[in-house]
């Protein structure tokens, strides 16, 4: 990946629509899979690892419905209303949060992969040639827009006047030091900005749906950074769930499987580094996130 650049430091401060047709029948808790059907939301279902996986399952017994989402907002609303039994597709600080927001419960049970957050343009090869006063787009949603302002810093396009945090925003940057100006937008619609803006931050998600190719993002955060933990992908469930065996068997089966982690990691074009984080760290720092957003939630 060219002009690879790194989240800064400042991210060890504090450890994404459619109507469903109907509600989930929710796995037994007793373990036996067999015949189970078991709903999970995802954004981006045609992603290869989703087939993979399904088949997987049916493999082990248990029948998985991957159900499709064309954004972040509304699966975990619709796993904790009930009618998804998991979902996957977040990171940590995302699900902290809805929580916080939601007063929902959602906790994961298991870490997928991590993902680096890249900044692409169709006007210029390299964060360099961006003129000053351009205007760079990021997603609007609290987390990944944090998220994309430490790129965008790390990167040298902007300045955030607090260093940069995972509670960063709009209103945190510096625009007298900063070369460029940001525009926040509904993270599936940063890629059809790139007509109208120098650049724009990008989740993978949407990445190869607008014609692009990871390695042509020009900036990134390393996804490798182990301060980067609040950042790992998620299975996500409801709390009185946390312990279903047929849910922590899909959990094994998803990191597992080698058909399965060979096609998450070509979906993301190789850029995607998958992990088998221990749940205890990962609810550690669900637990650490959320008491810090409501700190800055006031």
């Amino acid at each position: 990946m060219s002009h690879r650049t790194k989240l800064i430091a400042a991210l060890a401060a504090v450890p994404l629509l459619v109507g469903l047709a109907a509600c989930a029948s929710p796995a037994s808790g007793d373990g036996d899979a067999a015949n189970e059907v078991v709903k999970i939301g995802v954004v981006g279902a045609g992603d290869p690892q989703w087939a993979a996986f399904e088949q997987a399952a049916a493999d082990e017994g248990i029948t998985v419905e991957v159900v499709d989402f064309s954004d972040y907002a509304q699966p975990n609303p619709a796993t904790s209303e009930g009618e998804l039994d998991l979902n996957q597709f977040q990171h940590i600080v995302y699900l902290a949060d809805y929580n916080v927001s939601s007063g929902e419960d959602l906790t994961p049970i298991g870490a997928t992969a991590i993902y680096p957050l890249g900044l692409y343009s169709t006007k210029y090869d390299s964060v360099k040639d961006i003129p000053k006063g351009e205007t760079v787009a990021v997603p609007n949603d609290a987390s990944n827009q944090a998220r994309a302002l430490l790129v965008l810093q790390s990167a040298g396009l902007i300045e955030l006047k607090s260093g940069g945090t995972i509670f960063s925003d709009l209103a945190d940057i510096d625009e007298s030091a900063s070369k460029v100006k940001v525009t926040a937008l509904e993270a599936s619609l940063t890629p059809t900005s790139l007509p109208d803006v120098a650049a724009a931050v990008i989740n993978n998600d949407f990445v190869e749906d607008a014609g692009l190719k990871f390695e042509d993002a020009i900036a990134q955060d390393d996804p490798s950074d182990p301060n980067a933990l609040p950042y790992v992908n998620i299975f996500a469930a409801r709390a009185e769930d946390k312990d279903n065996e047929t849910y922590l068997k899909l959990v094994e089966i998803f990191q597992n499987d080698a058909d399965v982690q060979a096609a998450l990691v070509e979906s993301s074009g190789n850029t995607a580094v998958p992990v088998q984080t221990p749940v205890a760290d990962l609810v550690d720092s669900l637990t650490k996130v959320e008491a810090d957003t409501k700190a800055a939630k006031g």
